[in-house]
């Protein structure tokens, strides 16, 4: 007897590691077992070591520079200056402002003065000890508030200070409401604390280039840029994706990459560059630390009728993302609630702090920490349950942002909250408590007394994909051939697998469309077409698409091949087969020593930039959003908190690997804890005083609490496989959770995270 018919639908769901299962990760184990190679094990012989000069002040001018004792070291075998970029000194994302190599002025503690090559890392070590500069020491700008708007303060870049000002006007600028609440509030500056240091191999070539290998984000951005600074044609710079130990945005700007091909084409030797922990504090950007001031104006029974909102973030020396957190910051300002008025203002500007870039949660942090400490203000006015404030005034499918774009997708913000709200909490304490559960742990700071237990809120809106105008696309090369005897697939980006399981994706992807079992991903590198950054949640929506796509074409050409029409055909288990379930073709029989290759690019639909006075536009091609319950403890006494119980419900389109979804929300999870109540770069007078992760404290296994993840499947129609952008918005809610829970059980006001003992005790 004949199976019975089935959908082309239906024979996609049944190959074993496609889309909708959890198929084990080709570097999982790798990983597990410690045998990984990351960029930092790149090695090759004869390659000499990069090291780096940097500025010890914030900001001076650069008077004398002598680098001819250090050239005179045994060992080293180049040093060079800015006076030795071949093509132009500067570089930069957004703006081209940042200088490869310092001319004249430095304008952040770290900038890079001089880079050299040695034999031995230590070596180069001890030859900066021997380059000599004098600097005129500046008074260093470190207000961002003042930079924004006070004309008499030097200028750090030829037009001023400000990066960007954006406005947002919708509705009544003016309106007025029955019950008002505000608030100051600040973020600190959070870094992303990857593990992995930056790292890279550059490797001149015969032709005169240089092939890069390195971890990052974004191989076709870097390629542009170092290609610039090096004076040489794009095809001449390649770049190829090694192991990358975490990113989070830290790595999108660019670090050792132009150094390490300017001393390997100056040398003709390899040279690998790789920080040390210290060195990595300065080498890479970090969270954007923000002011903000906030007003909301509510109906007596709670909707909310204005919003008002001034913030300034701090970008540090250089531009790097500042434009595009302006931008986010602004037009996410009020949250993932219906909001009739608004008048907004943001301000990012250039002071001598460290520079700031992108990190999870890209200029969503900030506000989302401020508006959701101003729901629980209101609803504390209002006499109301925080959590019935949000569902109250959530927003849905057909509503309108405050930039005037109406949301056509799901927005399922009230149920998020609901059934975060609905999910156990733990059981309240009883008799003598384990010390491993309470605040300060095994530290055995309290058995219990003076602590208490707090619950809070917390729920963000996050952009997903590039936005404001740009076209945001991906790029994928699907190959189809025979091997072994058995039709095999190999799939082929530039999207950077940084920790995320986009390998698995792909894989997942290509099995689902092409009905194999056996698909391989080519390494990452700049030989196909740009895959843009893995930032901004939109990876497996843009490369998901792109590959998907190409898929697609590879079959269509099986199909040509064949002679036969596409329509209610598809490939499934290695074979061609019909509408009504019949096998047309054996893959491998029809292939047999051809292969079919095909190249495309996904772009998502167009978005607009905002009007320059009012912000009115569709800047965003898709939101995501989450809820967080927090759950905490608290020693009133010494000011300790122990975060008891984090749960989350978030809305994902289509899980495409559930296993990866849950790992994206308890790891942006964990980002969010940690900005809450511990991690800050803290400055002074631009100055970092804490450059290591004995004083930069990250939350650890103990630190992390028991979670309820429930997530949603609430498909974006205009999405590929329905998908919504995972790792960013679990990091956002996160904060503001802790946070509220914090004040429910201390009563305080709390306006700045992270939260210390300090701020709870008063001492």
């Amino acid at each position: 007897m004949s199976a019975p018919a089935r959908s082309p639908q239906e024979l996609h769901d049944t190959i074993a590691g496609g889309i909708g299962e959890s198929p084990l990760r080709p570097d999982g184990t790798l990983k597990v077992r410690g045998e990984f190679a990351y960029s930092s094990d790149l090695w090759h012989e004869d390659m000499l070591w990069g090291a780096t000069l940097r500025s010890p002040h914030p900001h001076a001018r650069i008077v004398r520079l002598d680098v001819s004792r250090a050239l005179a070291q045994p060992g080293v075998h180049a040093v060079l200056t800015h006076e030795d970029v071949p093509g132009e000194n500067v570089y930069g994302l957004k703006y081209q402002d940042t200088p490869a190599l310092a001319a004249d002025l430095v304008r952040y503690q770290g900038e890079p003065i001089a880079i050299l090559a040695a034999d031995h890392p230590e070596i180069a070590r001890q030859a900066l000890k021997e380059i000599v500069v004098e600097y005129d020491v500046l008074e260093p700008i470190t207000d961002p508030e003042r930079a924004a708007h006070d004309d008499t303060l030097p200028k750090l870049h030829p037009d001023g200070n400000l990066v960007r000002h954006q406005r947002i006007v919708k509705g009544d600028p003016a309106a007025t409401a029955d019950v008002v609440v505000s608030g100051v509030y600040e973020i600190g500056m959070q870094d992303q604390a990857f593990l992995g240091p930056e790292s890279g191999l550059a490797v001149p070539a015969e032709d005169g280039g240089v092939d890069l290998y390195l971890a990052t984000q974004w191989l076709h951005v870097d390629q542009r840029q170092t290609a610039k600074a090096l004076g040489l044609p794009l095809e001449k710079v390649r770049l190829t994706l090694s192991g990358v130990g975490g990113a989070f945005g830290g790595r999108e700007d660019l670090s050792m990459q132009i150094h390490s091909c300017m001393l390997a084409l100056r040398t003709g030797r390899p040279v690998k560059m790789s920080y040390n922990r210290l060195e990595s504090f300065f080498g890479h950007v970090h969270r954007h630390p923000a002011k903000m001031y906030y007003e909301h104006g509510a109906t007596r029974d709670g909707k909310l009728v204005y919003v008002r909102a001034k913030m300034y973030f701090d970008g540090g020396a250089y531009a790097s993302k500042t434009p595009v957190v302006v931008g986010n910051g602004t037009t996410l300002s009020v949250g993932p609630y219906d909001v009739p008025n608004a008048h907004i203002e943001g301000w990012g500007v250039y002071t001598n702090n460290p520079t700031c870039g992108a990190m999870r949660g890209l200029g969503a942090v900030q506000p989302t920490y401020a508006y959701e400490s101003q729901m629980d203000k209101l609803a504390s006015a209002l006499d109301m349950d925080p959590a019935e404030l949000r569902i109250l005034n959530a927003m849905s499918e057909g509503s309108t942002v405050v930039t005037g774009q109406v949301v056509d997708f799901p927005a399922p913000v009230a149920e998020l909250v609901q059934r975060v709200r609905d999910l156990p909490l733990p059981p309240e304490p009883t008799g003598e408590r384990d010390i491993r559960e309470l605040p300060g742990g095994a530290s055995n700071t309290t058995h219990g007394e003076g602590v208490v237990r707090g619950v809070g809120y917390g729920v963000t809106i996050k952009n997903i994909s590039y936005a404001e105008g740009l076209d945001d696309y991906s790029t994928a090369r699907v190959r189809l051939e025979v091997l072994g005897g058995e039709a095999v697939a190999m799939v082929h980006t530039a999207a950077a697998e940084v920790g995320q399981g986009l390998v698995t994706l792909q894989q997942q992807i290509a099995r689902t469309e092409l009905g194999l079992t056996r698909v391989s991903v080519h390494p990452a590198d700049t030989s196909v077409g740009d895959a843009g950054s893995s930032s901004a949640s939109r990876q497996t929506y843009v490369t998901g698409g792109a590959v998907r796509n190409a898929c697609l074409a590879v079959a269509e050409a099986v199909y040509a091949r064949l002679g036969v029409s596409s329509e209610g055909m598809s490939l499934t288990g290695g074979k061609v087969v019909a509408a009504d379930g019949e096998v047309v073709a054996d893959l491998a029989e029809l292939l047999g020593d051809i292969a079919i290759e095909e190249t495309r690019e996904f772009h998502h639909r167009p978005t607009y930039p905002l009007d320059p006075e009012t912000g009115q536009g569709d800047a965003h091609v898709q939101y995501g959003f989450s809820a967080h319950r927090a759950v905490v403890d608290v020693d009133l006494d010494l000011g300790l908190v122990k975060v008891v119980q984090l749960d989350c419900a978030q809305d994902v389109g289509k899980a495409m690997n559930p296993d990866a979804v849950v790992a994206q929300i308890q790891g942006g999870s964990a980002q969010g804890l940690g900005l809450a109540v511990m991690e800050e770069i803290l400055v002074k007078d631009g100055k970092v005083r804490n450059p290591s992760f004995t004083d930069y404290l990250i939350p650890t296994i103990l630190d992390m609490p028991p979670m309820r993840v429930d997530v949603l499947e609430r498909p974006d129609p205009h999405a590929p496989y329905g998908v919504r952008g995972v790792g960013e918005p679990p990091t956002i809610s996160a904060t503001p959770a802790i946070a509220n829970a914090i004040r429910a059980a201390t009563g305080l006001e709390l306006p700045r995270v992270p939260i210390r003992p300090e701020h709870i005790t008063g001492v």
